[in-house]
């Protein structure tokens, strides 16, 4: 069954779609992070200007450094230590959508904790949006019942698997800088 939800939901990703999935935190919204107007999409559903910047999910450390120019040393140790999933805020990108990338050159990348999305990023060889499945300004859902209609019907593949965590917050936000200054964003 995971087998094949991750091959469909490939094919969505591969064609510029949205998928609905279920994430290490909450139900998230994905695309392809490398395609711009497949982001573009997830910003028009979710009703959201595209000054506000969403996540991308990585499968691993290594497919982290090669989608950020540097990636500080902390990070690593954030990344090990932390006990729940952790988002962090690097400087200077690379390789992803230009529509992903904040004004001041950051990006927020998570190396996914859940052995699905980690297969699933895997297996498409490329970074995931995720950003929450609520419209700009509602509240996120906890779980897949509270996810509203319209976005529902505006995602282009559902995964069909009950989502494993019992983890219903999003991710705590950090930012790095190169020059070794770190913010929390989020706790």
């Amino acid at each position: 069954m995971v087998k094949e939800e991750i091959a469909a939901a490939i094919e969505i990703l591969k064609k510029g779609g949205i998928i609905l999935y279920p994430t290490d935190t909450v139900w998230g919204i994905g695309c392809d992070a490398t395609n711009k107007s497949a982001v573009e999409k997830i910003y028009q559903l979710k009703r959201r200007s595209d000054k506000k910047t969403m996540i991308c999910l990585v499968s691993n450390q290594l497919m982290l450094e090669q989608y950020v120019e540097k990636v500080p040393e902390p990070a690593y140790d954030i990344m090990d230590l932390s006990e729940r999933p952790v988002t962090i805020i690097y400087d200077n990108p690379k390789g992803v959508a230009q529509n992903l990338i904040a004004e001041d050159n950051t990006l927020a990348i998570r190396v996914a904790s859940d052995q699905f999305c980690q297969r699933l990023i895997q297996n498409f060889k490329k970074p995931i949006v995720s950003t929450s499945a609520n419209i700009g300004g509602e509240p996120t859902p906890g779980n897949f019942s509270e996810i509203s209609d319209l976005i529902l019907k505006g995602v282009d593949y559902v995964v069909n698997l009950e989502s494993k965590t019992t983890n219903s917050l999003p991710s705590s936000i950090i930012k790095l800088g190169n020059d070794g200054t770190v913010k929390i964003i989020r706790k």
